[in-house]
């Protein structure tokens, strides 16, 4: 239970997170951190099981850096969303799945992207996203206000008011709003509100 969000902007990429770790209708921890930096062109936030959702992390981390050392050059956002739902699927073919849903974005040669990927394996390719028990009160504030011509800095206080409102609602969702922001120059930002 949790709210999270994943914005495409004209500058980057923006994603945006509540805190509360939820264990049914326990609230098992107060500062839970739901995005993960991979590096300084990637970031992905996740809803779900965090025990899984850290340890797919933690793998892709390791998979992209070896695919990229033994390549020579580094994976497009595209490609490491796939590595990590391909990672996601492995788990689900082996009868082990990973309770997860990520938003992987980040930017690369063109620009910002985001993408859903989930235990299944697919991956969808968004301008905004949002997953989590209060996505669905996320995404009427995201629809009724994104743009494609956002700066990341619009698109962080649209991601702010997002995760707001869902944690004015959804019981799984609160406890502050943590905001990532990458930078088409490969600048990372990060804020706690």
């Amino acid at each position: 239970m949790t709210t999270i969000v994943g914005i495409k902007t004209k500058q980057g990429v923006v994603l945006g997170a509540d805190k509360r770790a939820s264990k049914g209708f326990f609230i098992g921890s107060k500062i839970t951190q739901k995005i993960s930096k991979i590096d300084d062109t990637l970031a992905v936030a996740i809803a779900g099981q965090l025990s899984d959702a850290e340890y797919l992390i933690k793998v892709a981390k390791a998979e992209r850096r070896l695919m990229e050392l033994r390549r020579g050059f580094p994976l497009s956002v595209k490609e490491s969303a796939k590595l990590v739902a391909n990672l996601a699927y492995s788990g689900l073919r082996s009868y082990q799945p990973y309770f997860v849903e990520l938003i992987v974005a980040g930017v690369d040669a063109t620009g910002g992207q985001v993408y859903v990927a989930d235990m299944s394996g697919a991956i969808t390719s968004e301008n905004f996203a949002s997953s989590g028990s209060g996505s669905p009160i996320a995404y009427g504030v995201l629809e009724s206000v994104y743009r494609e011509d956002m700066t990341n800095e619009q698109a962080k206080e649209l991601a702010t008011k997002a995760v707001a409102a869902a944690m004015e609602r959804d019981p799984g969702s609160g406890n502050g709003i943590d905001v990532l922001a990458i930078s088409n120059t490969n600048l990372v930002e990060v804020a706690h509100r």
